[in-house]
């Protein structure tokens, strides 16, 4: 959450003239909804059952040969399921960027239900982060220009 997942997913996409998928958008539009409410309304659980669905549509999409940048919520890689179907089906990159960082880029959004407790935020970062260690490259992202991230992308030779 904030590490800059759709930023860079957006400008990778342009470069490399794939399209680009927000997750989170891909199920705001299934459920005519936002992410916000499907957590106030149905729960973090109803959420990841969706978030699940949705991947997996994804997945099947591109393992018919359509190639795709895909951005995940922050929660999705915490689910084994999840870790396994993009380890067998693509390619998992890690945004690895620091607290500060994430802080200061989501002090003001309203919409990231799990970050509105800055207390909560930090120990929510400090807990993913093993399991966000298990992608398969890890990018450290130390600047807010995307570019530096995606050269980093492209120098790992993946495609």
């Amino acid at each position: 959450m904030g590490c800059g997942k759709s930023t860079v997913g957006h400008a990778l996409s342009e470069h490399l003239g794939w399209p680009f998928v927000d997750l989170d958008q891909e199920i705001e539009k299934r459920e005519g909804t936002t992410i916000s409410e499907i957590f106030e309304a149905r729960g973090e659980a109803e959420f990841r059952r969706i978030e699940s669905e949705v991947l997996k549509a994804r997945v099947k999409y591109i393992s018919g040969g359509r190639p795709n940048i895909v951005a995940l919520g922050g929660g999705a890689f915490q689910s084994e399921e999840t870790i396994e179907l993009l380890t067998n089906h693509g390619v998992p990159i890690w945004l690895d960027c620091p607290f500060e960082h994430l802080e200061r880029r989501v002090a003001q959004a309203n919409h990231r239900p799990l970050a509105r407790d800055p207390v909560r935020f930090r120990q929510l970062y400090e807990s993913r982060r093993a399991t966000y260690a298990r992608a398969e490259y890890h990018i450290k992202v130390n600047s807010d220009d995307p570019q530096h991230a995606i050269a980093d992308i492209l120098a790992l030779k993946l495609i």
